[in-house]
């Protein structure tokens, strides 16, 4: 895994991606479709410092939701604009291929301002389920 200081990306204050782009994570291995964008940093400070610092991406700039996939799951996730690169060559993501799958990952992106990794809130309770 690269060092931010390695990488030769500029950070840009102004989304590059649209939503239903398909996309790739820089570092880590998985791949997801966007389905929202936060013109920068809309998440937990406890979510942001629990990212090593040497790849902590800017707060400054855009980051996305994805509808995301690995080599063995389907799941939500949230990236800097920074982490992230085009990914038009390896098709489309296997999620939309299964309506279970799809269906309940959009539910929990409609959740998408208390969506924080794998942990659902709600307004009534700090924790409300493990998902």
């Amino acid at each position: 895994m690269k060092s931010m200081s390695d990488q030769e990306t500029i950070i840009q204050k102004t989304p590059v991606f649209c939503i239903g782009d398909i996309v790739r994570h820089r570092h880590y291995p998985f791949r997801g479709v966007i389905v929202d964008v936060d013109p920068e940093f809309d998440n937990t400070e406890e979510w942001y410092n629990a990212i090593p610092e040497e790849v902590r991406p800017a707060r400054e700039q855009p980051f996305y939701h994805l509808l995301a996939e690995n080599a063995d799951s389907f799941y939500a996730a949230y990236v800097s604009q920074q982490n992230l690169t085009r990914d038009d060559e390896n098709g489309p993501i296997a999620i939309f291929f299964n309506p279970f799958l799809l269906k309940n990952m959009v539910r929990i992106t409609m959740l998408r301002k208390t969506y924080h990794f794998g942990t659902v809130y709600d307004k009534h309770s700090q924790l409300a389920r493990q998902i």
